[in-house]
């Protein structure tokens, strides 16, 4: 039975003796990488590994049931042919537009992830195929900060292994990977799907071993220009490499997620140990902001009452000398 965001009849108090938080895995990839087949075989991996989790939907443009059985799925709240015809958007538009629905109700969802985060292990996210419909939008923004506030998350950045084999095209697919990465300010793993038709072995290589990449750049002779370029980012994409975790997953076949499964509790910890506090000093940086905003505007109001108070006493004195030149005359 699915439970969904505004009919959830599930167990919502979490049991006291269980300590243990659900780690939020934002699962994130261009369109085709195979995002949706990885969490079905996540789905599985749980239930054979008796592993509590939770499902999330938010990409609106889905056909039919999704392979995951979503507890919460945005389609249940935003009907995205409703929203395209409704507002005239094309199909990008109307994801966009969706997300930015759904997220005016994305308290809620909190609000169920955090009573039972104490009696799940994880809570996978799967996002739409346009990356930038979710990383760059407003409110994609506003569900992965509300999610990163009640619990440790990550992102998963699928590539498509078959889509790399190129070293340009690979490189394109890292500097999305790092736009997602600083955009999201969470720990990202890094994995290449579809390891059961091409192996990631020599992408895993070119991201440790720079002059393997400047090999294969020199064997794919796109033209002076593109190898220049890539020989260039590929230096500039150094430290980007050895801030994120990479790992080779088939979706179809399995192989590859038990390291997987490695790679997110080690992001766990160090959201808990890097970006748990920096969240709060933005926090107590804001609250800082919004006391001094107060401190200004009430003495504002202080200076506009006593001004008025001022202007109301003078005019009194003067209604009342005139009253005495009246009498007198």
């Amino acid at each position: 039975e699915q439970n969904h965001v505004f009919g959830f009849a599930g167990k919502e108090e979490a049991s006291p003796d269980n300590k243990s938080q659900a780690i939020a895995v934002l699962v994130i990839g261009m369109a085709g990488a195979g995002k949706t087949t990885l969490m079905h075989r996540l789905n599985l991996y749980m239930v054979e590994h008796s592993l509590r989790g939770y499902y999330i939907n938010l990409d609106p443009a889905v056909r039919g049931d999704t392979p995951f059985a979503a507890n919460i799925d945005i389609r249940d709240t935003v009907d995205y042919k409703e929203v395209m015809q409704q507002y005239g958007l094309g199909p990008n538009g109307a994801i966009l537009t969706s997300l930015n629905l759904f997220a005016t109700k994305f308290d809620q969802v909190v609000g169920i992830l955090e009573r039972r985060k104490h009696e799940l292990d994880y809570v996978f996210i799967d996002t739409p195929g346009q990356i930038e419909a979710f990383t760059w939008s407003a409110g994609g923004r506003i569900i992965h900060e509300l999610i990163a506030s009640a619990m440790p998350t990550a992102v998963l950045y699928v590539s498509d292994t078959t889509r790399c084999v190129s070293p340009t095209t690979f490189m394109s697919n890292m500097l999305y990977a790092t736009s997602v990465l600083y955009k999201s300010q969470l720990p990202m793993v890094c994995v290449f799907n579809k390891v059961d038709v091409v192996p990631c072995d020599f992408l895993l290589e070119w991201m440790v071993d720079f002059e393997s990449y400047q090999a294969a750049v020199d064997v794919d002779a796109k033209g002076e220009y593109m190898g220049s370029l890539n020989r260039s980012l590929s230096l500039a994409m150094e430290e980007f490499y050895k801030t994120i975790k990479s790992v080779g997953v088939s979706a179809v076949t399995g192989e590859g997620v038990d390291k997987l499964f490695d790679c997110l509790q080690s992001a766990a910890k160090e959201f808990n140990d890097t970006y748990l506090p920096e969240l709060e000093r933005r926090k107590d940086a804001k609250v800082k902001v919004d006391l001094k905003k107060q401190e200004i505007d009430l003495a504002r109001l202080q200076q506009d009452f006593k001004q008025s108070t001022n202007l109301s006493t003078s005019a009194t004195v003067t209604q009342a000398n005139s009253n005495s030149d009246s009498t007198a005359t």
